[in-house]
């Protein structure tokens, strides 16, 4: 773990380094849609940059703020689906995926933290995300929503400001509440908390603005358009260091941990897709074409995953199954949301084929290799995935393999962008997250007794069953 974080230390030291020459390298592409629709969901906030001697004319140019009936319904829609996604969706994905023991501490790790990550969105997460002109982190103008009221726009002009951050909201609870899968089973709920409180604070925020809010990443031209790096890698990488911090479960490589429940690990996972589309689609920031493209490259990667996971999974043992086709429906939705209002549909299936097979081996063959228990593949899934998903954004957005940039975009300029950024995220997100589980530790612990952990968290944390006998 020393050399994991000591690496982590020196990879951030380098980027910290070079920070300034990647704010001032030239954008490798224009907005999507050059009015209010962009790349990532805080759209109007962080465009990509622009020649200075054009900053005056674009300005003056903006569209004056008024509400658009279509755009904030759909938005609202959007909202309520990303809830969708975290309760019930992930909740059931995760809880069927443990032991019937531990089912309830699974589904209220989830519910909690959507409830405190909401509180802390209003008291201050949203002015450190999306106010403020910083490179690392945003402002202080809107704490405990100062400002924010019936006449206020945020970052998109058709949109109340309300909407915004209602929206903005549920993906920084849901990124929080992916982490929870990769130590499941055997972690102290007050420990959990406390982790979720730091990591919100110190790793979500800033990344959100970094890559959505104007900050570094953003002037750098990075394509982000609803979250491989903030959500996705960010959560990823931070479920792989708590798991290595709070270690393997009792009886892990000795004893055979199966699902207790697929039907509702397929009920979470149906919910996640259905609910993907307000991520995905709802990050275009309007009811528009970019929307549209978003949610058929939804449909589209996520089916070519599942097919690849299972044609892979069958290959290697003979038989595809209901938990492989699951995963893989994740799988291919984490790979495109980076890329989702980017590229076109042929492109959304080649990263789904890809992610799908890469994700295969990430909770197999690489989870191997890092000797981790990363119980519901957190980082298998949404890291691997995540990773692979940002860097084939810079492939497939090119105009000559369907994608919707510019036609003089640049790809291995892209790329380059795209692998910086993910690396970047990569040693941020551990950094965080090991100095908060770190703090965890000391301050509670973080692991439930041997006894506790045999009994099931279900009883020993929250004296309660999910099923009776």
């Amino acid at each position: 773990m020393k050399k994991l974080l000591a690496s982590f230390l020196l990879g951030f030291s380098l980027l910290a380094g070079g920070s300034a020459a990647l704010a001032q390298t030239p954008a490798a592409s224009e907005p999507v849609a050059a009015a209010a629709v962009v790349a990532a969901p805080d759209a109007a906030a962080a465009p990509a940059p622009v020649a200075a001697e054009a900053a005056a004319p674009a300005a003056a140019a903006a569209p004056v703020p008024k509400i658009d009936s279509g755009d904030t319904a759909w938005m609202m829609t959007s909202t309520l689906l990303v809830i969708l996604m975290i309760i019930p969706g992930l909740a059931l994905f995760y809880g069927g995926l443990g032991r019937s023991k531990n089912m309830l501490s699974v589904l209220v790790q989830v519910f909690v933290i959507f409830s405190l990550v909401s509180v802390l969105w209003a008291f201050y997460g949203y002015s450190l995300a999306f106010s403020g002109e910083g490179q690392f982190i945003g402002g202080f103008d809107k704490l405990f929503m100062k400002g924010i009221n019936l006449e206020s726009f945020g970052a998109l002009p058709t949109i109340p400001e309300y909407v915004f951050f209602a929206f903005q909201g549920t993906f920084a609870a849901i990124t929080v509440a992916l982490i929870v899968g990769a130590f499941a089973e055997r972690t102290k709920f007050s420990a959990v908390l406390i982790f979720a409180v730091l990591w919100f604070t110190f790793s979500y925020l800033p990344m959100a603005h970094i890559v959505w809010g104007g900050g570094l990443l953003a002037a750098d031209g990075a394509l982000d358009f609803a979250g491989g790096t903030v959500v996705h890698i960010n959560a990823g990488i931070a479920g792989l260091v708590g798991a290595y911090m709070v270690g393997k479960r009792i009886g892990f490589g000795k004893e055979a941990f199966m699902p207790h429940s697929l039907t509702l690990t397929m009920v979470g996972a149906s919910l996640l897709w259905v609910g993907w589309f307000g991520f995905n689609a709802g990050s275009a920031g309007a009811a528009n074409a970019i929307a549209g493209l978003a949610f058929v490259n939804t449909v589209l990667a996520t089916a070519a995953a599942t097919l690849s996971w299972l044609a892979g999974e069958a290959l290697h043992k003979g038989k595809a199954s209901m938990l492989g086709a699951a995963s893989g429906a994740v799988a291919g939705l984490v790979g495109v949301t980076p890329a989702a209002g980017f590229v076109g549909p042929m492109g959304a299936i080649v990263i789904g084929l890809v992610c799908g097979l890469v994700c295969l081996w990430g909770v197999g063959g690489l989870k191997r290799m890092l000797k981790v228990d990363d119980a519901f593949d957190a980082f298998g899934v949404h890291g691997v995935g995540g990773i692979v998903g940002a860097i084939l954004t810079g492939v497939f957005a090119a105009p000559s393999l369907g994608g919707v940039q510019p036609a003089d975009f640049a790809m291995g300029h892209q790329v380059w962008v795209q692998v910086k950024s993910v690396l970047f995220t990569i040693v941020w997100s551990g950094v965080v997250a090991y100095l908060a589980f770190k703090i965890a530790d000391l301050t509670v612990g973080l692991r439930v007794s041997e006894e506790a952990e045999r009994e099931g968290l279900d009883i020993t944390s929250h004296g309660e069953t999910a099923y009776h006998r």
